[in-house]
């Protein structure tokens, strides 16, 4: 049962940095080289629609390392464990306390209604977003490494 727990733990994690990093690195690339408002529209879109599902990935991949952690509290690569969701929990605040005002923003954004800063404000949602994909990635290392 623990190595179901492990294996699923890493999986879900994995899966969400791949599609974080894909964001980062490839989706708003190509919508910021869409012309005239495509790109703006298709960044509000997606804000809405990953804004509805990554809170519930980011807390169940927490739930799960947390989960994984207690059940090997004792044994080796616990500590790998535990720093991983350190990790998850930092990426959490930072989604809420950076990203999320940004995105909560821009998802309502049309060329009608976007404000005059609303490319400066997506820079800077990019950059704490590689940030956090950073995190994530540490993160999901940490927990191939304890599977070791």
């Amino acid at each position: 049962m623990l190595n179901a727990l492990q294996v699923i733990t890493t999986v879900v994690v994995g899966l969400m940095v791949g599609v974080e990093f894909s964001v980062a690195f490839v989706i708003n690339p190509i919508l910021n080289a869409l012309p005239e408002d495509s790109g703006q529209l298709g960044r509000a879109h997606g804000g809405r629609m990953l804004g509805a599902v990554m809170p519930v990935w980011y807390i169940t991949s927490l739930v799960l390392a947390a989960i994984w952690a207690i059940a090997r509290w004792h044994h080796h690569g616990t500590g790998l464990v535990v720093t991983a969701a350190a990790l998850l929990i930092l990426s959490v605040i930072m989604s809420l306390l950076l990203l999320v005002p940004i995105n909560n923003r821009g998802k309502t954004w049309t060329p009608d209604n976007r404000p005059a800063d609303w490319k400066e404000q997506m820079n800077r949602w990019d950059r704490f977003h590689y940030v956090r994909v950073a995190v994530i990635i540490a993160a999901f290392t940490l927990l191939v490494a304890a599977l070791v």
